[in-house]
C-alpha cells in the first residue's frame, strides 16, 4: 500500500491482522436477490466461521482449501486436538507462516460448539447474508485481493452493484467548507446516477450520505463493526434513512461484533473496493480516510484528493499523499472538473439508451458474440459450477485454453469464481432461467425467503 498506513503517508503501518498482512490467494428492512449457490448447512457454516475473531479472508480461504468445505472445517474443530490441525491448515503455499493464531483457532473450536446460538444472533438481527459463492455478491468487491467471504446487509443488496459507484470519504472533524464540499460532490455524483459509498462516520462521511439521501438516491454505508453494535450511535437515524431510501448498510462483521481500532482499516478496503474511484475531502496527517485512499490505489481504482492551503492541518494528509502518490492520485480542481474526471458525464448520456433496453442481448446473440472456447465453457457452466479440471474434461480443452477463456468470460461479467469453482453470472446465468443458477430470495443465513 505504498507504505501508507492508518497514521497517514508518514504514519505507522496498519495494525496486524491476518486479512491484511498475509498474501492472498425494525428501522431496517430489505431483501436480497441471490442464487442458492451453496446448501443451507454450508451457508450457515460460512456465517459461523466468518464471525470468529481473527479469521480473515486469507485464513478462511486456506481452511476451506485444506478441508474442502466450511462444514468440514467446523467438523474438524469439534474433534480432539483441533487447534494444532487448524493452525497447520492455515500455512500458505511454500511453507508461508500460518495466518491463524492459537487464539483464533480456539475461537473456531468454541464456535463449532456454539453454532445454534451464533446463528440465532444473526437471524434475530434480521440481516441478509451474502456469501462470496452467491451471484449477488458485488462484482467490484469480488475483484479485490482480499474480498470478505461473507457480507451482512441491511437494505437493498442490489445497491451494492450498480453501474457506477464513487466513494466520498474524509475526516471526522471537517471544517464547514469541507462538509459543504463533500455534500456538493455527493449531490453531483448521485444526481448523475452513480451510487455514493462512504463509511457512516461523523463528519465528511455523514455529509456525503446525507446529501445522497436528500437527493433521493441510494447510498452505501460500510460499517466497521456489527449491525447490532452500530458506531457511532449518533448515526443510527442516518443509517435508517439510508435503508429506507433504497440504499444499504453493510459489514463483513457478524451483527454482535464490537467495533475496534483494528476493524476500521478492514472496513476501509471495502469502501474503496465497492467503488470505481475514491474522493478524499479533508484528511489530516493521521486520518483513517488515508487508508481508504491507499487501498484504492492498491486495488487499481481511481483516487482523487481535494488539496488545500499549505500549513492547514485539516488537509495535511491530502497534501502529503498527493506528494507521495502522484500521478496516480489526482487533484480535485472543482466539482465540475471532478465529475468530468470520473467519467460520469458519459454515464448520464448513456442512461436513456440503457433504460430502453437497446443493449440487451438475446441468448443467441450473446453466444454468437463469444469465441469457440468461450462458447464451450459457457455451455458447460450453464448447468452448475465446475472447477478448472472439470471444465477441461467437459470441453476437451487444455488447461491454458480453459484459463484464458475463463478470464475472457470474467471480464465480460458472464462468469465468477469462488474458492476454485466457476459459475455462470450476469446475462449468461439469466438466459438459462430456473435451474442450477435460478435466483431465489435470500432472507438470512439459511436462505429462507425474506
Amino acid at each position: 500500500m505504498l507504505g501508507i498506513g492508518r497514521g497517514g503517508p508518514l504514519g505507522d503501518a496498519l495494525p496486524a491482522d491476518d486479512a491484511l498482512t498475509a498474501s492472498r490467494s425494525p428501522a431496517f428492512s430489505g431483501t436480497a436477490a441471490a442464487p442458492a449457490a451453496i446448501e443451507a448447512a454450508e451457508r450457515d457454516a460460512w456465517v459461523v466461521l466468518a464471525g470468529v475473531h481473527g479469521v480473515g479472508p486469507v485464513s478462511f480461504e486456506r481452511l476451506v482449501g485444506s478441508f474442502g468445505s466450511v462444514v468440514a472445517v467446523l467438523g474438524e474443530a469439534a474433534s480432539q486436538g483441533a487447534v494444532s490441525r487448524l493452525i497447520a491448515a492455515s500455512y500458505g503455499p511454500g511453507g508461508e507462516s500460518p495466518t491463524l493464531t492459537a487464539e483464533a483457532a480456539r475461537g473456531i473450536v468454541a464456535a463449532a460448539a456454539d453454532i445454534d446460538r451464533r446463528l440465532a444472533v444473526v437471524r434475530a438481527s434480521g440481516v441478509i447474508v451474502v456469501t462470496l459463492a452467491d451471484e449477488a455478491y458485488p462484482t467490484r468487491l469480488r475483484r479485490i485481493e482480499l474480498p470478505p467471504p461473507v457480507l451482512f446487509v441491511r437494505g437493498e443488496v442490489e445497491a451494492l452493484d450498480r453501474a457506477r459507484a464513487i466513494a466520498v470519504v474524509g475526516t471526522r472533524r471537517p471544517t464547514e467548507a469541507g462538509r459543504s464540499l463533500a455534500g456538493q460532490i455527493a449531490d453531483a455524483v448521485a444526481g448523475l446516477g452513480a451510487t455514493v459509498i462512504s463509511g457512516l462516520a461523523v463528519g465528511i462521511d455523514a455529509a456525503a450520505h446525507e446529501s445522497a439521501v436528500r437527493a433521493g438516491r441510494p447510498t452505501v454505508a460500510v460499517i466497521g463493526g456489527g449491525h447490532e453494535r452500530l458506531y457511532p450511535a449518533a448515526n443510527r437515524g442516518l443509517a435508517a434513512s439510508i435503508v429506507g431510501g433504497g440504499g444499504v448498510v453493510v459489514s463483513e462483521f457478524a451483527p454482535d461484533t464490537e467495533p475496534s481500532r483494528g476493524t476500521f482499516p478492514r472496513r476501509n478496503r471495502i469502501i474503496s473496493g465497492l467503488a470505481d474511484a475514491t474522493v478524499v475531502v479533508e484528511a489530516g496527517s493521521r486520518s483513517g480516510a488515508l487508508t481508504t485512499a491507499a487501498w484504492a490505489l492498491e486495488q487499481g481504482r481511481g483516487l482523487h484528493l481535494v488539496p488545500g492551503r499549505v500549513g492547514d492541518p485539516t488537509v495535511a494528509g491530502c497534501l502529503a499523499f498527493l506528494r507521495e502518490a502522484a500521478p496516480e492520485a489526482r487533484i480535485v480542481a472543482g466539482v465540475a472538473e471532478l465529475i468530468e474526471d470520473l467519467g460520469l458525464l458519459e454515464l448520464s448520456a448513456g442512461s436513456h439508451a440503457a433504460a430502453t433496453g437497446d443493449h440487451q442481448l438475446t441468448i443467441d446473440a450473446l453466444m454468437g458474440s463469444l469465441g469457440p472456447a468461450e462458447r464451450a465453457l459457457a455451455a458447460a457452466l450453464a448447468t452448475g459450477s465446475a472447477s478448472v479440471d472439470e471444465l477441461m474434461i467437459a470441453t476437451a480443452s487444455p488447461g491454458a485454453a480453459v484459463l484464458g477463456a475463463l478470464t475472457s468470460l470474467e471480464l465480460r461479467g458472464l462468469v465468477f469464481e469462488a474458492f476454485g469453482r466457476y459459475r455462470a453470472a450476469g446475462q449468461l446465468a439469466a438466459a438459462h432461467g430456473p435451474g442450477a443458477m435460478a435466483r431465489t430470495r435470500q432472507g438470512g443465513p439459511t436462505g429462507r425467503a425474506a
